[in-house]
């Protein structure tokens, strides 16, 4: 069979196929822990299910508009005045297929084959390959200071004429790291000066610890939706733990959103009524439940931070946010596929390496999941590592022993 260049050249995603194969091997009955997905482990917040249960019962489960029911749209106006303080119209929001859809379709409408797209590295998996897979090109722009905040400078220094986007993703996946509001600061002026699109994907925007905040872009800016270069991603997914419900949204000037509207309608259409009937519920809903999912996974950050000080040869940056953490593995081995190869079959943990998020020599991990997938997690991570943790470990009812240090 002869495949087309451009499908043949994107790459696996890392994380969904890391997923799947702890899948198989938990089918298995293997004792495998997954510290490589992003997913708090929450159920589905009650008005979400409320609000599903009542269109399914309904019997209207029908085509819906393509760029959104009204109700949810109005939740999503007022979220945006709430969190962004500025008034959406509806003709600003689109309503997607999960956030990933948006970043798709946000850069398919923009793009022009060999434009530019700046992407801030350690970056989210699939920001490089959605480019491509618009014909452009991505432009890596990586911290060499040992942090994952980049500087203005650099990021000036690498556009060109043919740069359309820059995409900002803070609280950042996978390094949790928040950009300083002095860096989105200068981003923002910057982008209106030159004409260029602010991509900005606050998928984490509340998932935020130790009473820091994730400042967004538009705060430094006077423009309105509809005059300004700031584009804006959001989704159920992360902060209420909807991530099966695939709802995601872009809030833009409306040329842009009617364009994306079209893209949209020849794709996928629009979302499936229930996931959106749950998406809208969770927006109307209680909001204590966002501040419950953060709560817990603050704990979380708090206990693996705890485990990972007595990890010898292993340097990380505390994260602000989200629900990973970046360690530097370089002590143990620079080629990050192989290290987490290594752990998956010694220590049976699911990691994801750090070459797929353009930092090789660390691995990502996801403390979203309970208590105690963190601590055995890093414990095991510790035992197939560092020889100076005891060298027999019980890995679910089998007794392990360390040979090859």
């Amino acid at each position: 069979m002869k495949l087309g260049k451009l499908a043949s050249e994107i790459a696996e995603s890392p994380t969904l196929s890391l997923n799947e194969e702890a899948r198989i091997l938990h089918e298995r009955g293997e004792a495998v822990i997954n510290l490589g997905i992003g997913e708090p482990k929450n159920k589905t917040p009650l008005n979400a299910i409320l609000s599903a249960a009542a269109k399914l019962t309904s019997g209207e489960v029908k085509y819906t508009p393509v760029d959104g029911i009204p109700s949810l749209k109005k939740a999503i106006v007022r979220y945006t005045e709430e969190n962004y303080d500025r008034l959406a119209a509806p003709e600003n929001i689109l309503v997607t297929n999960g956030a990933k859809q948006s970043i798709f379709n946000i850069l398919f409408s923009l793009l022009n084959p060999r434009d530019e797209v700046i992407i801030i590295a350690p970056y989210w998996v699939s920001y490089p390959e959605i480019v491509k897979m618009c014909m452009a090109r991505p432009v890596i722009v990586t911290p060499e200071d040992g942090t994952f905040t980049p500087r203005f400078e650099d990021i000036e220094k690498a556009v060109t004429s043919d740069t359309r986007a820059i995409i900002v993703n803070s609280p950042n996946n996978p390094s949790g790291v928040i950009y300083p509001p002095e860096l989105l600061e200068k981003l923002v002026g910057f982008c209106e000066r030159k004409g260029i699109h602010l991509v900005c994907d606050d998928i984490y925007h509340k998932l935020t610890f130790d009473e820091k905040v994730a400042i967004p872009a538009f705060r430094f800016t006077e423009k309105d939706i509809e005059n300004s270069h700031i584009i804006i991603v959001n989704g159920v997914a992360k902060i209420y733990g909807m991530t099966g419900f695939r709802v995601g949204w872009v809030v833009a000037p409306r040329e842009l959103v009617r364009v994306m509207t079209n893209v949209t309608a020849q794709m996928t259409s629009g979302v499936s009524p229930v996931s959106q009937a749950a998406a809208e519920g969770a927006l109307n809903g209680l909001q204590s439940v966002v501040e419950a999912i953060r709560l817990q996974i603050q704990n979380n950050r708090d206990v693996l931070l705890q485990e990972m000080k007595s990890f010898n040869g292993v340097r990380f940056i505390p994260p602000d946010g989200t629900f990973y953490v970046l360690p530097d593995m370089r002590a143990y081995n620079y080629n990050s596929v192989e290290l987490s190869k290594f752990l998956l079959k010694k220590a049976l943990v699911v990691t994801v390496p750090g070459k797929d998020f353009g930092m090789e020599g660390h691995i990502r991990l996801s403390y979203s999941g309970t208590v105690k997938e963190v601590t055995e997690g890093i414990a095991r991570i510790k035992w197939a590592l560092d020889p100076t943790q005891a060298n027999e470990i019980y890995i679910g009812d089998k007794k392990m022993v360390r040979d090859w240090l």
